[in-house]
């Protein structure tokens, strides 16, 4: 999904100093944002976040739904960056400049990874409910230039014990790995607990985390989690407590401490403000970016960039 936003964010995050260096327990709220287009569609973004940038490599998160809406996303731009699409309800069709045409449906994976270049389009088919996430990791130095390419995972692998099922997407979570290609240390895991269900989650010490509910209520490390906030942990935990009154599903991230800096203006993602500048120009002057196939829908125009260089925002602990 793209950012539709008119006047987007510039965020600079990443880095060691905006890392938690134990376990803490910070109850983060996110903001309603409004999609652009005739009939808009609201999303709450808790990453990047006021207090918190970046969970690992996750820089991005959207909670959508659950609603009856159309999502009509037209061709737009990436860099620098995965989309990782993870549907509750509904179904969502993936088209890029690759010539990749995937509909995606609920526990299924649709991972786009940008390289240093790609464009795609979403649109969900007729008027139905959605409910999903959107999120983006962010590419290490060492891999933000690969080949972009499109990875469809239909069955993904899972965690399960005495009244929970925990779904990988990404990563690893307690010896079980997702099929999906990732490019530094990673956890996406969607955690489905039973009523009543009483839990305790493998965690890594090395890897900071935190936890979002999807639907239903849930304490997790004896903090209340209903949907919309994002519940960030830190780092140095072996295990999460979790516990729910009622069928509750909630999303896992954690990863290795993301080390470089970067710069996130709207669905790119840079170093510094001259790279930021360079893509958007690239995408308004039709250069690098490609067309979308099959899709009659006139390409997203970049909007216009801030007028100050950007500095860094990040987080002091």
């Amino acid at each position: 999904m793209s950012n539709l936003e008119h006047a987007p964010r510039t965020t600079e995050c990443g880095g060691p100093e905006d890392v938690a260096a134990g376990p803490v327990s910070e109850l983060l709220t996110g903001r309603d944002v409004v999609l652009g287009g005739p009939r808009a569609m609201k999303v709450t973004r808790t990453l990047p976040n006021r207090d918190v940038r970046m969970v690992g490599a996750w820089c991005f998160l959207d909670h959508y739904g659950p609603e009856r809406t159309a999502m009509r996303v037209p061709p737009h731009p990436h860099t620098g960056l995965q989309t990782v699409s993870w549907l509750v309800e509904g179904e969502v069709l993936h088209r890029d400049c690759l010539g990749n045409e995937q509909l995606i449906r609920p526990g299924q994976l649709n991972l786009m990874t940008t390289g240093r270049a790609i464009s795609h389009s979403e649109d969900s088919p007729g008027d139905a409910r959605l409910h999903g996430a959107q999120l983006w990791v962010a590419l290490p130095s060492a891999h933000r230039h690969t080949a972009p390419h499109f990875e469809h995972h239909p069955t993904l692998p899972s965690l399960s014990g005495p009244g929970f099922t925990a779904t990988v997407l990404m990563g690893e979570l307690g010896g079980v790995v997702s099929p999906a290609r990732t490019y530094s240390p990673l956890t996406g895991a969607e955690v489905s607990l039973d009523g009543g269900a009483e839990v305790g989650i493998p965690l890594r010490p090395d890897f900071e985390y935190a936890v979002l509910a999807l639907s239903g209520t849930a304490r997790a490390d004896g903090t209340e989690l209903v949907p919309g906030p994002l519940l960030y942990l830190g780092t140095g935990r072996s295990e999460l407590a979790l516990a729910a009154e009622g069928p509750t599903r909630l999303l896992l991230l954690g990863g290795e401490p993301f080390e470089e800096r970067i710069v996130m203006w709207w669905n790119f993602v840079g170093r510094d403000h001259e790279e930021i500048v360079r893509f958007r120009r690239e995408w308004m002057t039709g250069d690098a970016f490609g067309t979308v196939p099959g899709t009659t829908a006139a390409p997203l125009p970049a909007p216009e960039l801030p007028g100050v260089p950007l500095k860094p925002r990040g987080r002091h602990r």
